[in-house]
């Protein structure tokens, strides 16, 4: 008896060459369903429609066509047990030895910014998981496909029982973790629709988490070569590597921090990143003069660190960043006289950012022991009408400007965090101390080391001052104003030692730590 393929697909890319190799090498007889059907009629090769296999219509606009004893009979069936096989002749149920199935377009369908609800729940698919559970389930005896890019391997394998055997559970598992993440899709549409949200869910953060992510890339090693990585998701749906080494874990890590950063900015700019902290950040009127600023903030730390741009790289700047070592350049485009400078230096590796820079992310996961911790990512910089001036001195329109500046910057720097600005260049960045003042320190120093007077400048804490030690090491550098988020219980000491030294200081009332 001829061996039976089913076949029922939304994706139809690759089908009909992959069916006709079924039916003329391999000896398969075809089922299959609607569109499907006519694509496998239509190129010319034998196919019964399922409703003529089972002796049951279609009905009911489609919704009920392969949910049927004689489909999932013949997909259950187990082989090296007498009595299913017995049951299923008295029964006339035709053992099936192949399913292809993938599943109706619901991520993209409710993707749409358009899309209704009705239109999203026809898009839940019913039939085609049922069948790729059976057969998946019967994996022994049964080969499942769920993804067209597997077509070339089924058919490579066929023939050598000890292989198509290993393909079998190896296709068996990409269909449980394909149902299991359509699933979870659904889930997360359904809840997101609620008119009253479960207050216990706090905010639409849903009571059960679930994550699931295709592998997108397996990495050379995580943070450390000791460790291994791979990356998950559609992290390259949003940007496209032009030339360069392959991505490690860490490169990664940095162009998102980039992306983030430089998201906040429309005005030209260029910001450099270090373990993805911002080491150098400006903002001006061409990128060339951006980068100048940015750069001589620190021509030590860019080594070997991340540069991005939020317009055109063109040849100019390419020359400039081409005479030092960087990771990974990042830009919405490279012109072509850019890429043929930095395409001499083949391991650097170039990226277009294809979906945006600054692309939006709702919430952010971090693993702890036991669990995760899930929150909204912070894309706020607060309300600049709500800022309020607490020291005897307003601040200057040029003050103003620059504090708005380093504002932005701090929020990118991880805690404790101090940057000194100057119009729209950053002068000196402290970060990650454990003792804010030492941030403004190491600052300071940092400022010192590439010859840059902070006299004049603004200094900006992504938190409040504890004490008036930060404040006062930052007057003593040279800086004239301050903005912090205030809140601290000794402000007030804090707001007489900027009286005493006539800065001028706003107090944001938002917080923008960074662990």
């Amino acid at each position: 008896m001829a061996k039976l393929a089913l076949l029922s697909v939304s994706n139809k890319d690759g089908l009909a060459d992959f069916a006709q190799a079924l039916v003329n090498q391999h000896g398969y007889k075809l089922l299959s369903t609607g569109g499907t059907a006519r694509l496998l009629a239509e190129s010319g090769l034998p196919v019964t429609e399922v409703g003529v296999h089972t002796g049951f219509p279609e009905m009911m606009e489609g919704r009920v066509k392969t949910l049927h004893p004689k489909i999932h009979g013949g997909l259950l069936c187990r082989r090296d047990k007498q009595e299913h096989l017995d049951q299923a002749a008295a029964n006339g149920i035709d053992l099936i030895d192949l399913v292809v199935v993938n599943l109706y377009p619901f991520e993209e369908t409710v993707a749409k910014p358009d899309v209704t609800f009705e239109e999203a729940i026809e898009n839940i698919d019913i039939g085609g998981p049922s069948m790729l559970r059976s057969a998946a389930k019967n994996h022994d005896s049964v080969t499942v496909v769920c993804d067209p890019a597997d077509y070339d391997g089924v058919l490579a394998a066929m023939g050598d029982d000890s292989a198509i055997s290993a393909l079998r559970r190896k296709l068996a598992l990409k269909v449980f973790q394909r149902t299991g993440s359509y699933d979870t899709a659904i889930a997360e549409y359904l809840a997101a629709q609620k008119d009253e949200p479960d207050m216990a869910s706090l905010s639409g953060f849903p009571k059960k988490l679930e994550l699931s992510y295709d592998k997108a890339q397996v990495l050379r090693y995580g943070e450390n070569p000791h460790q291994q990585a791979a990356l998950y998701g559609t992290f390259h749906e949003h940007f496209e590597q032009l030339q360069g080494k392959a991505l490690s874990y860490n490169n990664i890590l940095d162009i998102t921090s980039a992306t983030f950063l430089i998201g906040d900015f429309e005005k030209a700019t260029v910001g450099i990143l270090k373990h993805t902290n911002p080491c150098g950040v400006a903002s001006a009127d061409t990128l060339e003069d951006a980068w100048e600023m940015a750069y001589v903030t620190d021509r030590q730390a860019p080594f070997g660190g991340i540069i991005i741009v939020n317009q055109t790289l063109g040849a100019g700047l390419a020359e400039k960043i081409a005479g030092i070592f960087t990771e990974v350049i990042i830009a919405p485009r490279f012109s072509d006289e850019a890429l043929a400078i930095l395409k001499k230096k083949k391991n650097l590796r170039l990226m277009i950012a294809k979906a945006g820079l600054g692309a939006d992310s709702l919430q952010e996961v971090r693993t702890v022991i036991g669990g995760v911790l899930l929150q909204d990512r912070n894309k706020t910089l607060g309300n600049q009408a709500d800022f309020k001036v607490v020291t005897k001195r307003q601040p200057t329109a040029e003050e103003w400007a620059s504090m708005v500046f380093g504002w932005k910057i701090c929020k990118h720097v991880k805690s404790n965090a101090i940057v000194y600005c100057r119009g729209e260049q950053t002068l000196g960045i402290g970060a990650g101390q454990m003792a804010r003042v030492d941030s403004s320190r190491i600052a300071v120093w940092k400022a010192g080391e590439a010859k840059l007077d902070l006299n004049g400048s603004i200094v900006a804490s992504e938190a409040l001052f504890p004490f008036a030690d930060g404040l006062i090491a930052a007057a003593d550098a040279g800086a004239t104003c301050a903005i912090q988020p205030g809140g601290s219980l000794r402000d007030e000491e804090v707001i007489a030692a900027a009286d005493k030294r006539g800065m001028a200081m706003v107090f944001t009332g938002i917080r923008h730590f960074k662990h």
